[in-house]
């Protein structure tokens, strides 16, 4: 039988029978509805979690610190006289991990607990330096104000519960100007004290000085305040409750409490970082960049790992959700199988025609696999547009109710063509699988008992 003629004889008993097939199809329908509804969903909240992940800059990151052993983190150094000392985390470092392959940033963490004027009254605070590439970071999406003007302006972002503090009126701050004070760390020329700044040190303590702390105040201009505290650093601790720019934070070189540390334990008087974020061009150059700076003597530590198990996490959910989904098709599915067996009781005089005309058993095979596939074809594109609709309206409700929190919008549905694709796809095979039966039911019947039937 041709192909033609066998498509042209499936259309026809099906609208010949309409009402049934309908139903039937719609059926197929309602269960593709509820895979790629559900599919959706787990789709939509893993690449909302990858999108707000990787807008933070997290994914092509490499967090660096100086080399730890034993337990509880005790220093990896030597005995007096034993061996070599743990490298320092200082600038020749950082300018060396600048020169590795692939690395675009390598910014320090500046923290530092400070004193905060604003209309003549003091507040404690911690100020962190931010780097330029944190305009787009997603912690800063829908802040009030803006991001800072220049990476050296004299301009701060205020973390909101601070900026209650210093106003009634958080938005009210936005352009007013703060007194920044702090302790300035002066490197002493030749490990000796300067006499115009800072008292002698004691010859028998055998420690030589490395710097001085010198009082500092600067004036800062208020241009947004910010709801989230980002986080950054080695385990992602949050940075603070003012933020400046990060060639600010160095440009005043405050002290830090890394900087006492250091000097108590002999270290060297440079300038020495408590941690360095290191940036690469793409989240697949971050192994190579880890392995080399751990060559270089130094701990690392980045999210490949923690990702891998979020993904993880998310392909057990997507599996359990194409699981359920699938039920209400496997349901669907026994519907065909009945309208294609209630097909043969009807049409048995018809099949046994067909077979005296010399139609074979494999021609009849085809034709009811055929009605089967169409139904199947027919209810998946109606239900892959169901489903859409079902995650359209499940994403639009949602966002009703974070608006009404005050919270942004979210995407928490997403149809991509791979699924339309495998949704449609998936329902011809299972229809063609619940049309097995009858079709092979129906190749069987002996054309002289069918043309005998009433």
């Amino acid at each position: 039988m041709k192909v033609r003629d066998l498509t042209e004889l499936a259309a026809r008993n099906l609208r010949e029978a309409l009402l049934r097939n309908s139903l039937t199809t719609i059926g197929i329908a309602v269960g593709v509805a509820s895979l790629v509804s559900l599919c959706s969903l787990g789709v939509g909240l893993q690449q909302f979690a990858d999108k707000r992940l990787a807008s933070s800059g997290l994914f092509n990151a490499v967090f660096v610190a100086p080399r730890m052993n034993g337990r509880f983190g005790r220093d990896e150094r030597q005995a007096p006289g034993s061996g070599d000392r743990q490298r320092a985390l200082d600038e020749t470092a950082r300018s060396e991990i600048l020169k590795l392959p692939h690395v675009v940033e390598a910014y320090p963490e500046i923290r530092f607990t400070t004193e905060i004027l604003y209309a003549g009254n003091p507040y404690m605070s911690m100020v962190a330096g931010i780097p330029e590439s944190d305009r787009t970071d997603g912690a800063f999406d829908g802040m009030q104000g803006a991001f800072f003007s220049d990476p050296r302006a004299n301009e701060a972002i205020l973390q909101i519960e601070f900026a209650k503090q210093l106003a009634a009126q958080p938005q009210s701050l936005i352009g007013k100007n703060i007194n920044l004070r702090y302790a300035e760390r002066e490197v002493l020329i030749d490990g000796s004290p300067n006499p115009t700044r800072s008292a002698k040190s004691d010859p028998n303590s055998g420690l030589s000085p490395g710097f001085s702390v010198i009082p500092r105040q600067t004036q800062l201009r208020v241009v947004g305040i910010v709801e989230t505290e980002p986080a950054v650093g080695f385990g992602g601790i949050g940075r603070g409750r003012v933020l400046i720019p990060e060639a600010l934070a160095e440009k005043l070189s405050a002290a830090q409490s890394n900087d006492l540390r250091e000097i108590l334990r002999g270290g060297s008087t440079s300038r020495t970082f408590p941690s360095l974020t290191v940036l690469v061009k793409t989240a697949s150059d971050v192994a190579e960049a880890e392995n080399a700076i751990k060559n270089m003597g130094f701990s690392t530590f980045s999210l490949l790992d923690a990702t891998k198990n979020i993904r993880l996490a998310f392909t057990v959910f997507d599996l359990f959700l194409l699981i359920f989904g699938s039920l209400a098709l496997v349901v669907a599915s026994l519907g065909i199988i009945n309208t294609l067996v209630m097909a043969i009781l009807e049409r048995r005089r018809e099949i046994g025609v067909l077979k005296a005309l010399g139609a074979s058993d494999r021609d009849v095979r085809k034709l009811f696999f055929a009605e089967a596939g169409a139904m199947g074809c027919v209810g998946g594109i109606i239900g892959v547009v169901l489903g859409w609709l079902i995650g359209q309206a499940l994403t639009f409700g949602t966002n009703v109710y974070l608006h009404r929190q005050d919270l942004p919008s979210i995407q928490i549905s997403a149809v991509p063509w791979w699924m339309i694709t495998m949704a449609i796809l998936f329902s011809i095979v299972v229809s063609l699988a619940a049309g097995l039966y009858p079709a092979t039911r129906a190749a069987r019947l002996n054309p002289v008992e069918a043309l005998r039937y009433e």
